[in-house]
């Protein structure tokens, strides 16, 4: 009995906690999705996936997301080898999860189309507020690394360099990846543009906001509802 009421808690715990990174996956995905809609660029990290899309539409920008996901995945397996920790897999099926939520919030707002530039830029800056705010509910449930930032700290560990100096150049380097294929395919700058540029700046002092005001709340919440 006394095993019980010590794992019990835990259990309760790990799963509520994963429940809200789920919650969180689908707020980032669905602010991947409205910023898509603005037409003006998403994220650094999705910006490859995002051309992709644009070039190859026979595989949706979910799936493309899903691909690249994994890419990011083995990335860290070959980065990492022995080191690599097998609960760190959980990213495929979470991946996959965040493209199935792209596509779904992709359809939920289809029937919109923004035809004036300030519109565009109001979608892009909305899909940051709920992209910024998807990331701190997963940073609160303090479960897993998605694939990104969890490639970034492979690769920081592995050349022994600072995570936030590895994650600028690796946004960085997705956009450089994203403006290369966008000019490859179609010999102008397609599907990053000015509100990747947004997104890049303006995530980090959304998730800083939401970090400030629902952090302890959230906290309080999941210990309650664990009897603490």
């Amino acid at each position: 009995m006394k095993a019980k009421t010590i794992k019990s808690p835990l259990l309760i715990d790990t799963i509520q906690r994963y429940l809200l990174f789920i919650i969180g996956l689908f707020f980032s995905a669905l602010g991947v999705a409205i910023t898509k809609k603005g037409e003006l660029g998403v994220s650094p990290i999705s910006s490859v996936a995002n051309v992709l899309s644009i070039r190859l539409p026979q595989l949706s920008l979910g799936y493309w997301l899903i691909i690249w996901n994994c890419v990011l995945i083995l990335g860290q397996i070959l980065l990492l080898r022995r080191k690599f920790q097998w609960l760190q897999l959980l990213q495929v099926p979470l991946s996959f999860l965040f493209g199935w939520f792209t596509d779904f919030g992709v359809w939920l707002i289809s029937f919109f189309t923004p035809k004036h530039y300030v519109v565009q830029i109001l979608l892009v800056l909305a899909g940051t507020v709920v992209l910024g705010f998807g990331i701190t509910l997963a940073v609160i449930a303090n479960v897993i690394l998605n694939s990104g930032e969890a490639f970034v700290k492979a690769l920081s560990d592995t050349i022994h360099k600072e995570f936030g100096n590895v994650k600028i150049a690796f946004d960085i380097s997705c956009v450089v990846v994203a403006v290369i294929l966008s000019f490859l395919f179609f010999h102008k700058l397609v599907g990053t543009r000015e509100g990747t540029v947004i997104a890049a700046f303006c995530t980090g002092f959304v998730v800083k906001f939401f970090s400030k005001y629902i952090t302890a709340p959230l906290e309080r919440f999941l210990k309650k509802n664990i009897g603490e």
